[in-house]
Order: structure tokens, then C-alpha cells, then sequence
């Protein structure tokens, strides 16, 4: 049986372990949300790490602002309670003190506000974009067009529960996804037909309105290959929930090849529509 302190050190180990198991199977499918998740998904493209970096240093300023209101609030219960003071005296007015918390709370926001106006305007500006993908929502899919690449065009549509194979993501993976080149600035434009939805894809950091007559733009550069996943994020109607997003990010030289297949497999008649391929039996 070990001793008490063999005991602590190895269920410290064992913890450790968990966490580490934990933190690295987060990383390897970072592009999905998972059971229990509390932090955020880790970054795929330089955006979301500016969104991150701000989102901790915004965690530090409300979590010191949290511990002095809390420690104030169990000062003044302890050193001005009943029975300390049975004849409480009645301040109406302090000028020292009111001047601080009128000016400290506007510096607070002051602080804020300019690493947030940094990062609105770095997130706005598109940074000589190497290609363009526009995005269009319907009630309730995806259609994706690639203007530099001769106007290819599709849809992608959430695959059904009954017809997912091995390996495929309930309410997660489409028949078409996205496929773009990782390692590359991507402008995306969206647009909608009907309602408004919102292309958003959490490991990007880009969260888009899909409106009708409106073009809204972002960018993205995906860091690493992967494949990542999004959702609408506004209401769109009694089946906002099956429009998800999937992205395939591969190396430019796999992109190049993906994009040759796409052409042939999403060519138009002269009709204008996209030939589908029917299942044999039906």
C-alpha cells in the first residue's frame, strides 16, 4: 500500500495525465465542437488568434475587477456589520470617492476600447486577397461559388441522419463542403435569397450575415490543413438547425488537383442546371 504522500504524487500524476490526454485530443480535432467543451476552439487562421489573444486579456481586466468588488463587498460586511456598529453613520456624499468610480471605470473602458478598434479594423481590411469564394444562403443550405476559378458553383446540403456512412458527423457533414486552399488569404462575400442566416465557422473566427441584396465580405487564411466545421448562426426557420458548414482546407498543389475533379463534376448543361447523378434502384 503506498504511503500517504506516494498516494498524492500519483493521483497528481494521474490527473496530469488526464489533462495532458484531454489538451491533446482537443488539439487534434480542433475543428469541432466537443461533449463538454468550456473554452473556445483552438485558432485555424490569424484572425481567431487576435480574437483570442483579446478575449484573455479581456478575461484578466473583468476577473480583477470581479475579485475587488467581491473583496470590498466581504470587507464591508465584516467591518461595518450590526454589531460593530449597532448607530450606523450616514455618508450621503464623498467627492474622493465619487470621482473615482466615475473616472477608473472610464479608463477601464478606454483600455479596452483601443485594442478592440485594432482588431475591428485588422479583421475589416482584407489583405490582398489571393482568391474568391462566394457564399449564399437559402432556407436551409449552402451554395458556394469560386468567381476565379470560371464561376464554379454548387450546393451543399447536410447529409440525413439514415444515409451518414462510418466515420461521418450527425448534423455535421454535408455531401459537398467547402474545399479551399490552406496557407492562402481567401476574401469570402456573402449574400442570402430569403432570410437571414449567418455563415460561422468557430476555429476562423468569422461570423458573416447572409442578407438578401446585401453583400457582406471577410477573409480568412486557413493555417493548417484540416477539415473544419461551422454553423448558421441566426435563426432561419423550422430548420435552421440542418444547414451546417464544412470546410475542407488542403495543400495548394491537392486544391489545384480537388478543383480539376470539381469542374467535371459540377459542370452545366447549357440549360444552366447541374447534372445529378441518380442512385441505381431509384
Amino acid at each position: 500500500m503506498l504511503p500517504r504522500s506516494g498516494t498524492a504524487r500519483a493521483l497528481t500524476a494521474a490527473l496530469l495525465a488526464v489533462a495532458g490526454i484531454s489538451a491533446i485530443s482537443t488539439i487534434a480535432r480542433a475543428a469541432e465542437p466537443q461533449p463538454w467543451q468550456i473554452g473556445m476552439q483552438p485558432a485555424a487562421t490569424p484572425v481567431r488568434e487576435h480574437l483570442s489573444a483579446l478575449h484573455d486579456e479581456l478575461l484578466v481586466i473583468i476577473t480583477l475587477i470581479t475579485l475587488f468588488v467581491l473583496g470590498l463587498l466581504v470587507y464591508a460586511m465584516w467591518r461595518f456589520n450590526e454589531r460593530r456598529h449597532p448607530a450606523p453613520t450616514r455618508t450621503s456624499h464623498n467627492t474622493v470617492i465619487e470621482m473615482l468610480w466615475t473616472v477608473i471605470p472610464v479608463l477601464i473602458l478606454v483600455i479596452i476600447a483601443i485594442p478592440s478598434f485594432k482588431l475591428m479594423y485588422y479583421m475589416d481590411r482584407v489583405p490582398d486577397p489571393e482568391m474568391t469564394i462566394k457564399v449564399t444562403g437559402h432556407q436551409w443550405y449552402w451554395s458556394y461559388e469560386y468567381p476565379d476559378q470560371g464561376g464554379l458553383t454548387f450546393d451543399s446540403n447536410i447529409i440525413p441522419e439514415n444515409e451518414l456512412k462510418p466515420g461521418q458527423k450527425r448534423l455535421l457533414d454535408v455531401d459537398n463542403p467547402l474545399v479551399v486552399p490552406a496557407d492562402t488569404v481567401i476574401r469570402v462575400q456573402i449574400t442570402g435569397t430569403d432570410v437571414i442566416h449567418s455563415w460561422f465557422i468557430p476555429s476562423f473566427g468569422v461570423q458573416e450575415y447572409a442578407i438578401v441584396g446585401r453583400l457582406n465580405e471577410s477573409w480568412m487564411k486557413v493555417e493548417h490543413e484540416g477539415t473544419y466545421y461551422g454553423q448558421c448562426n441566426q435563426i432561419c426557420g423550422v430548420n435552421h438547425a440542418f444547414m451546417p458548414i464544412k470546410i475542407e482546407a488542403l495543400s495548394k498543389g491537392a486544391f489545384q488537383n480537388w478543383l480539376v475533379d470539381a469542374k467535371k463534376k459540377f459542370a452545366r448543361r447549357d440549360d444552366g442546371t447541374v447534372p445529378v447523378r441518380v442512385a441505381a434502384g431509384n
